[in-house]
């Protein structure tokens, strides 16, 4: 959020690693930023400029779904910009908070937005957090980390699911997903893509590759 209180899209609180801009976007209106370039991944600038949330609604209002990333943060906000645009159903909000939290921070729209609760299945509490999710809310979708593929739980979590939710895995990072990234599936998707599948039951794999997952998927005839 800009310090005349406009969300905008960005990854980072601060301008200076995605824009030419430089300093905290919470200290700095909207005006000014929104003069600045965006960056791209060798730091080389675009002709791209910083979207509000509200454009990037508007502009994918009816064709896809949003995961809005990092923007629990701002929920009441962010809810007002839904109901304006209309695109209420098409987001999926997400947070690590556990379940009593979720509650009493969001309760008032769990009904209208679909909320993916994100647990580490490293943390002891982690399979108890599965259990109250399911229970309290049905979610329909649990983001799951886990560091290094001998975790248990990330073995076990598909019965202990057994359907109610869709299995989502993050690839982007190897302590995100046991080791099973992105970069792994450059010299065999079978151990990145395939084992997320086969073993712990992912349905739904965010990665930086959408098209080599898309190859693969199609290769095994599970995806249109």
């Amino acid at each position: 959020m800009t310090l005349d209180s406009v969300l905008i899209l960005m990854h980072d609180n601060l301008l200076d690693r995605t824009t030419t801009g430089k300093g905290a976007v919470s200290q700095i209106p909207y005006d000014s930023i929104k003069v600045l370039k965006l960056r791209n991944g060798c730091a080389i600038r675009t002709i791209h400029s910083v979207p509000t949330l509200e454009q990037a609604l508007i502009h994918a209002k009816g064709k896809i779904m949003l995961n809005l990333d990092k923007a629990d943060a701002y929920f009441d906000q962010v809810y007002a910009l839904l109901e304006k645009t209309g695109t209420t159903r098409q987001i999926i909000m997400k947070g690590s908070q556990n379940a009593s939290e979720v509650q009493r921070l969001y309760g008032n729209y769990l009904q209208e937005v679909i909320y993916m609760p994100i647990v580490n299945l490293d943390k002891p509490t982690a399979r108890r957090q599965i259990d109250l999710f399911i229970k309290d809310f049905n979610p329909v979708a649990f983001e799951l980390l886990f560091v290094n593929d001998t975790n248990r739980l990330a073995k076990e979590v598909e019965k202990i699911i057994d359907g109610r939710s869709i299995i989502w895995y993050n690839t982007l990072w190897d302590t995100m997903a046991g080791g099973h990234d992105d970069d792994m599936s450059l010299l065999d998707p079978d151990r990145d893509y395939g084992y997320l599948i086969d073993e712990p039951g992912a349905r739904i794999i965010q990665t930086d590759r959408p098209q080599m997952s898309l190859d693969y998927l199609r290769g095994r005839e599970l995806h249109d």
